[in-house]
């Protein structure tokens, strides 16, 4: 096998890995405070982006959109948000976080940084910087090939 072969087998390898022990670490940290990472996700993205059509959030959060009726139903019920519709377009659902998705998300997400922050601390800020770079490059790329 060619070397630069073996090499992007070996970056997917190293990528993929690193991508596994962060994503258990910060699953474990949403599971310790009652939610998945979805739940989590869709909660992030009301809280900093505000109210979203539906039809939209599991794009915005890389989720099909069948996954999606059933996670907004989830948070529905236990009150961390509320399906509000529009006022224009009866087609239109938009999903609002409530005050105690609100109190919710002002206590776990500081917490979330922080555990990432923890994370990635083996990195120098200027590592950080070439790594983002460097996978934004990457993942650029590929958006533009077809197979």
């Amino acid at each position: 096998m060619n070397e630069d072969i073996k090499q992007s087998l070996k970056l997917f390898i190293v990528l993929s890995r690193a991508h596994k022990a962060i994503s258990e670490k910060t699953n474990q940290f949403f599971q310790a405070n009652g939610l998945n990472p979805t739940e989590f996700a869709v909660l992030e993205l009301l809280y900093h982006k505000g109210k979203q059509p539906l039809q939209k959030i599991g794009g915005k959060i890389l989720l099909a959109s069948g996954s999606i009726t059933y996670v907004i139903d989830k948070l529905e019920k236990r009150g961390y948000l509320s399906r509000v519709n529009c006022p224009t377009d009866r087609r239109v659902t938009y999903a609002e976080i409530t005050a105690d998705g609100e109190a919710l998300m002002a206590s776990l997400f500081p917490e979330h940084e922080q555990h990432l922050h923890e994370l990635t601390n083996s990195l120098s800020s200027d590592e950080k910087e070439e790594a983002i770079e460097l996978l934004k490059k990457l993942g650029l790329s590929i958006k533009d090939l077809s197979y």
